[in-house]
């Protein structure tokens, strides 16, 4: 369960207006518009995290099958 913090901070102007425009587009406080715009940070900064993952472990997978390969064809020639 999430618990929500209350916690004062200091901004600039402009990103105290652009936290205004930003509620108003999505009908929410300027509180909630910085929990949302955090949110999507921290969901993209995962969807990279992800993919970075995933690339490393194509390149595992395919150094596996450059290794492996040859002695599959050694072992089971009929699958050539």
């Amino acid at each position: 369960m999430s618990e929500i913090v209350k916690v004062t901070i200091s901004l600039h102007r402009n990103l105290i207006s652009l936290a205004d425009m930003l509620a108003r587009e999505r009908n929410t406080s300027r509180s909630g518009a910085i929990a949302i715009v955090l949110q999507e940070l921290a969901e993209e900064r995962e969807r990279l995290a992800m993919i970075e993952g995933y690339k490393a472990m194509a390149e595992q997978h395919r150094e596996f099958a450059a290794m492996t390969l040859p002695l599959a064809n050694e072992v089971l020639p009929e699958w050539k």
